[in-house]
């Protein structure tokens, strides 16, 4: 009776703990049920990298999760972009829950600069016949090279994050590094020997066929074989406003699109009426203020423009002599170079002097010509109001008796009026002045 009662004791503490542990969860995607076929997203960067490509890609991520895809495929076809927006890209595709193909493709493409640590982010990474991939070393906005100290700042930042990446994939980090240190460029066999890619592959149906049945090893050691028979492929192309807005939000743009903004507000004001410099600023602005909110944007910069405009407004205002005019443009530079300064990588964001300049003597130009035709209406005789009558021809309707008064037709009014005495009716005079509610005359001769 003992032993029968232990083990009943025995079978119920272990069906209680088989139920509190339950079935052994799934280390990868959610596999289809029933007999649906998996879900393969790709998605295709082939804009430079910047803030709404990485907002893109994210987006991708998000809804492949939610929708339980099987996998992810990246297409790339980039000459490379923002380190900070390229690392906001790596980290999402190390995170996501499902795994993430990146593909160099078509033929003829690249996945150069930031487009290489994008590639090496993926679970797998593969290459189209005829592309190639590398040439990883940090430069300037327009490609040029940085600046010494920032130069190895943020090549050793570059060189640490490209062999985390290559390691976390099980990839040849040395080889990785050589595309930052040396700006080596590898084509799609070079790069498979290297140790580099995986795969090679002609289009999509092909990297899903030789994906099928493949182990793949994810971040923190899980391992997914993937079930890709019959996928059902899910285009997912970033838009042409998710495009417009990636070209915007690049510094050189959105500088040039605020100054554009601001000029264009500025002519209305100075010139109302214009209209159309009113409408293109406004736009110009708004572009400009949504780069603003994706963009590392110093305040004191900006402070330092919009104070540059308020002293070119004050020019034409208050007579100084062209001090203002100078202040202002002082303090244009100096917003224009710290408009997106900052440090560590946002250091890259900064503009080029090749937009400055330019920028900035365009905006003198236009102030220059704002300034000169208010100047140039000032100076000119007034034509509305009581002022505006002077100088003006009048026609006498009443004969200036003595002692010299009489009516006469001005503007389409009729004026009591001084004049010399002998006016008649029907001669033509001219007015001198206007005093009150009376003008002055005198013989047009």
């Amino acid at each position: 009776m003992t032993i029968r009662a232990a083990l009943l004791v025995s079978l119920v503490l272990s069906t209680g703990a088989a139920a509190a542990v339950g079935p052994p969860r799934p280390t990868g995607p959610p596999r289809p049920a029933g007999g649906a076929h998996p879900t393969v997203l790709v998605a295709r960067v082939d804009t430079p990298i910047h803030p709404a490509a990485a907002n893109y890609l994210k987006k991708v991520l998000r809804s492949a999760a939610e929708e339980h895809a099987s996998l992810v495929v990246v297409g790339l076809s980039t000459p490379g972009g923002l380190l900070t927006s390229t690392r906001e890209m790596t980290s999402a595709m190390l995170q996501s829950p499902v795994p993430v193909v990146t593909y160099v493709s078509p033929s003829g493409s690249q996945a150069a600069s930031a487009g290489f640590f994008i590639l090496l982010a993926g679970d797998v990474a593969a290459m189209a016949p005829g592309t190639n991939a590398g040439a990883a070393h940090p430069v300037g906005g327009e490609g040029q090279d940085l600046p010494k100290t920032i130069n190895e700042k943020a090549e050793q930042d570059a060189r640490a994050m490209i062999r985390s990446l290559a390691r976390q994939r099980g990839r040849n980090a040395e080889k990785a590094e050589a595309a930052v240190i040396k700006s080596i460029s590898y084509t799609e066999t070079e790069a498979k020997d290297a140790g580099l890619i995986e795969l090679i592959a002609r289009d999509v149906p092909d990297l899903l066929a030789q994906l099928d049945g493949r182990k793949v090893a994810r971040v923190g050691g899980a391992v997914v074989t993937l079930a890709l028979k019959d996928a059902r492929v899910d285009q997912r192309e970033m838009s042409r406003v998710e495009k417009l807005i990636g070209v915007v939000s690049h510094p050189n743009v959105a500088y040039v699109l605020f100054l554009l903004g601001l000029m264009g507000l500025y002519f209305e004001l100075s010139s109302p009426g214009a209209v159309l410099p009113g409408v293109v600023g406004g736009i110009a602005l708004l572009l400009a203020l949504y780069a603003f909110s994706v963009l590392p944007v110093n305040l004191a910069g900006l402070a330092l423009i919009l104070f540059a405009i308020l002293l070119f407004v004050a020019e034409v205002k208050v007579v100084s002599h062209g001090v203002l005019a100078i202040g202002g443009a002082v303090s244009l530079i100096a917003g224009s170079l710290l408009l997106f300064s900052g440090r560590g990588e946002e250091s890259l964001y900064r503009i080029d002097l090749s937009i400055i300049l330019p920028g900035l003597l365009l905006t003198l130009a236009i102030v220059a010509f704002l300034t000169w035709r208010t100047l140039d209406l000032r100076m000119r005789p007034a034509r509305t109001g009581l002022e505006g009558m002077v100088g003006e021809n009048a026609r006498v309707v009443e004969g200036f008796a003595e002692p010299g008064r009489g009516k006469v037709l001005v503007h389409g009014e009729y004026w009591d009026a001084e004049g010399p005495a002998g006016l008649s009716a029907g001669e033509t005079v001219r007015v001198a002045r206007v005093d009150g509610t009376r003008v002055r005359v005198e013989r047009r001769n």
